[in-house]
């Protein structure tokens, strides 16, 4: 029998203990910016609550700065816009939203002190950006810019788990069969090119594509695994084949990414996709601008996109927006195409 002080390796174990924690970032994009330039300094206006980490947020925009001591910048302040029993321990930043700027943010963001914020109270960014230096730069476009606010909530701590389980890797394996056509049993024949996909994939995501390749409305040659995909380019087909097998859209888009987002966002709702829909709703809302207004708010009415229409509507609020927007071709497509929403743009009109 061995005992303490015998010969041999010793034995050993080990753990660790590791901040439990949650985090999120919301984009809050200030449009009609000169005109938020006529609130005092002092003044702010509320974005409407998120939740990150279980908690809910707001951010405060002081065009003219929190006092006069700063009334040359812009100032920043988030909010927890709730009541907690205790304070809530969170890591935060905002910068403009950029891909440099959100790198350099997120990298920075695990030594970033720790603040406590207590019922409906918060931390402030006094100079975030100088307003001369914001209408030179790059992130003003249309009279507008987005800002992006990275907070991570510390719940506490705990003991990490003898046994790591790494993330699901279904998505790229499922990636993977459709890049390969490994299995493929139907062929999609769309703009002049083929794809080759799977049946039970697609039924699986799409009840469209159920239909279309199982039920009594089948499209054409289904049954001997060839369809015809009519009115819909064969980069935005291949797009919506690459979200039904992995729920993401592909990383490198054609340069005009506002035009295809569009076209996606029609193959979506075709199909019955929903969360593609949403994601493209979401990403056009980031180019709402004189030019495109019109086209896109068409677009979101015609296809029930209600959060899309929301954030037009809100666009064009401001009247010489609504004035400028009225000029273009895409204005009067909107007319033609969509009577119902010039009663609308009327009546807003008429409050101005």
């Amino acid at each position: 029998m061995s005992s303490a002080g015998s010969g041999g390796e010793p034995s050993g174990s080990s753990s660790a203990i590791v901040a439990d924690t949650a985090s999120g970032y919301h984009h809050l994009t200030i449009h009609g910016y000169s005109g938020t330039k006529g609130v005092p300094t002092g003044e702010c206006v509320s974005s409407l609550p998120f939740t990150i980490g279980g908690h809910r947020w707001c951010i405060y925009y002081y065009p003219n700065g929190l006092s006069s001591e700063v009334a040359g910048y812009i100032s920043l302040e988030l909010i927890l816009d709730e009541d907690v029993a205790e304070e809530v321990k969170a890591r935060w930043d905002i910068c403009l939203a950029g891909e440099l700027e959100e790198a350099n943010q997120l990298a920075s963001m695990a030594s970033a002190s720790v603040d406590n914020f207590a019922s409906r109270t918060g931390w402030w960014y006094r100079t975030f950006a100088k307003r001369g230096d914001l209408e030179r730069s790059k992130h003003l476009r249309n009279d507008s810019f987005t800002i992006r606010c990275d907070i991570i909530v510390v719940h506490g701590c705990r003991a990490v788990a003898f046994v790591s389980v790494p993330p699901c890797d279904l998505r790229r394996h499922l990636g993977e069969l459709l890049e390969t056509e490994k299995g493929a049993d139907v062929v999609f024949k769309v703009g002049g090119e083929t794809v080759a996909a799977h049946r039970c994939v697609l039924a699986a995501r799409s009840s469209v594509f159920s239909a279309e390749l199982f039920g009594p409305m089948k499209e054409g040659n289904a049954a001997a695994g060839i369809v015809h995909i009519e009115d819909m380019d064969a980069e935005v087909f291949k797009a919506l084949l690459h979200f039904v097998y992995t729920s993401l859209l592909p990383e490198t888009l054609k340069k005009d990414e506002d035009v295809t987002y569009q076209h996606m966002l029609v193959a979506a709702d075709r199909y019955g996709m929903e969360r593609m829909k949403l994601i493209c709703e979401e990403k056009l809302c980031e180019y709402i601008d004189v030019g495109s207004a019109a086209a896109i708010l068409a677009l979101a009415d015609q296809h029930h996109c209600e959060g899309l229409k929301k954030a037009c509507l809100n666009f064009l609020a401001a009247p010489a927006t609504l004035r400028a927007v009225m000029a273009t071709d895409g204005f009067q497509h909107l007319s033609r195409s969509c009577p119902s929403l010039m009663v609308e743009l009327m009546a807003m009109s008429l409050r101005h």
